[in-house]
């Protein structure tokens, strides 16, 4: 296998992915581990010296390359890729290079998928209905997905990603949060070498108390756990989560994961941990896909204050997820 091909959905033109991609494509460390394939805007790329060497296709001509490539999805006016100006076009075209990516995704023109970062309110300002990446791409590949905040100390798992907090009760289910661990098991056992272990939060303060402060610990989540053990997962809990997080460094000692029930109760404590060197992946899909742990950061776009650390670890990221596919790909294949 030579390098992996990684897809890059360039964002929102007006927020600070385009700069932070360019940046962390022009480190060795980043060019060395893989051969970008950049889905964007034409004129926004034509903006950063480094991309203009890169050979140009359209979203129609694209197969497998061996080169740094940009996909011209869009052309925008300069009105609507301003930095730090938002637009509606803006929002329809960092959809579209996401929907562009995941074609490419699906026809195996690029091994790995690494998304800058996006606007909800600006895509669905535009007309579409976007709950995030997240969601897309489950949608699109008809499969059960994971959110996963994969850290330098810890690894943070989403039961549930982006619902309001009211929702969670009705949306946590033994069925469901079995079927989760069972996922997030056999997701990371490549990457850790053995069956991880994954400590399971509880939804309620102090894990409930044993109903005393709520009953899903006992109905659901407990289950959950035992029906997860009994099918060799090794899951542990219901942990209070301020327990747990009050001591960092123990948490990747003793687990290799940790599967939190809703969206703040695993960031928080992910990107307090380590902000910039925590890369979003998507547990699930049949190609690696990572992302950033920002987003658009309009109030700095453009003025050339943006770190490129965190696309460089979700870049760093998506090209060790892909080759570790591979390999296990061609592993299987010799098995047989």
């Amino acid at each position: 296998m030579g390098l992996p091909l990684v897809g890059i959905s360039l964002g929102d033109v007006s927020g600070i992915g385009p700069e932070v991609t360019a940046a962390a494509l022009a480190k060795p460390s980043v060019r060395k581990v893989l051969v970008p394939v950049i889905f964007g805007d034409g004129p926004t790329l034509e903006r950063f010296p480094a991309f203009r060497r890169y050979v140009r296709v359209a979203p129609s001509a694209l197969g497998r390359v061996d080169a740094p490539t940009v996909v011209e999805v869009t052309r925008l006016k300069e009105k609507d890729r301003a930095p730090g100006k938002p637009s509606r076009e803006g929002g329809r075209a960092q959809y579209a290079f996401v929907t562009a990516a995941i074609d490419a995704m699906r026809a195996g023109h690029v091994d790995a998928l690494c998304t800058a970062p996006v606007s909800k309110e600006q895509i669905s300002r535009a007309g579409i209905p976007f709950m995030g990446h997240t969601e897309v791409l489950a949608e699109a590949f008809g499969v059960e997905v994971m959110m996963l905040m994969d850290g330098p100390r810890v690894r943070v798992g989403l039961a549930t990603n982006h619902v309001p907090l009211a929702e969670l009760p009705r949306l946590l289910t033994v069925e469901g949060l079995t079927a989760q661990l069972k996922l997030m098991s056999r997701s990371l056992e490549p990457v850790v070498g053995r069956k991880p272990r994954i400590a399971v939060l509880g939804l309620n303060p102090h894990a409930g108390e044993g109903g005393l402060l709520g009953r899903e610990e006992v109905e659901v989540i407990g289950p959950a756990i035992r029906k997860a053990r009994a099918a060799r997962v090794d899951a542990h809990g219901p942990i209070p989560a301020d327990g747990l997080f009050a001591k960092p460094d123990e948490v990747g000692a003793r687990y290799d994961a940790v599967l939190a029930m809703y969206h703040d109760q695993g960031l928080i404590p992910a990107k307090a941990l380590d902000f910039e060197r925590t890369v979003n992946v998507t547990l699930g899909l049949p190609v690696p896909r990572t992302s950033p742990d920002h987003g658009t950061a309009y109030a700095i776009a453009g003025k050339g204050e943006a770190s490129c650390v965190p696309m460089v670890e979700a870049l760093l990221k998506s090209a060790q997820l892909a080759t570790a596919r591979e390999r296990g790909k061609r592993g299987v294949a010799r098995s047989r």
